[in-house]
């Protein structure tokens, strides 16, 4: 008789730990974030394959612009800076995207809106005075001198 209810413990035991284990696995992924998604002070356009984490862009293209260029267009230097002096819906992380998270954020660029057709910095130097640039017209990238040119901005942070 004691064996049977000792058996019978351990089922229920058994049948409330797999409940349990199955309401956090619905919950882990009721929760995960989505391309397109308002999240983290941005709209995501990039999500690994765990779910729990990628890349958030800026709802707009970074406003000012460095000294003697017109709004909206910055020299390199004062793209980095800026982007990571951003505070933005309460984040402060922001900061100018790689060549390879500019052209991921490029491919999202209809999800994500708001984007010109025209050319953007990314964080990513060839050399001292080169970086790379990503065109919004057609996906091409190509590295481009940094003194004395200015482009378009979007800051992007990681979640």
């Amino acid at each position: 008789m004691k064996l049977c209810a000792k058996t019978g413990i351990a089922r229920l035991w058994m049948i409330l730990l797999l409940a349990g284990l199955s309401m956090v696995t619905v919950s882990a992924v009721s929760s995960a974030v989505t391309i397109g998604e308002n999240y983290g002070g941005g709209i995501v356009f990039f999500v690994d394959k765990t779910g729990e984490h990628g890349l958030i862009a800026s709802r707009a293209d970074m406003a000012g612009h460095s000294e003697e260029y017109p709004e909206g267009y910055f020299k390199w230097e004062d793209a980095k800076a800026e982007c990571n002096a951003l505070n933005e819906n309460g984040y402060t992380d922001w900061y100018l995207p790689s060549k390879s998270e500019l052209n991921k954020l490029y491919l999202k660029r209809n999800i994500v809106g708001g984007f010109l057709v025209d050319t953007y910095w990314s964080s990513t130097p060839s050399n001292a005075d080169i970086a790379w640039l990503q065109a919004f017209r057609d996906g091409s990238q190509w590295d481009h001198g940094k003194p004395g040119y200015a482009y378009r901005v979007r800051a992007i942070r990681a979640f």
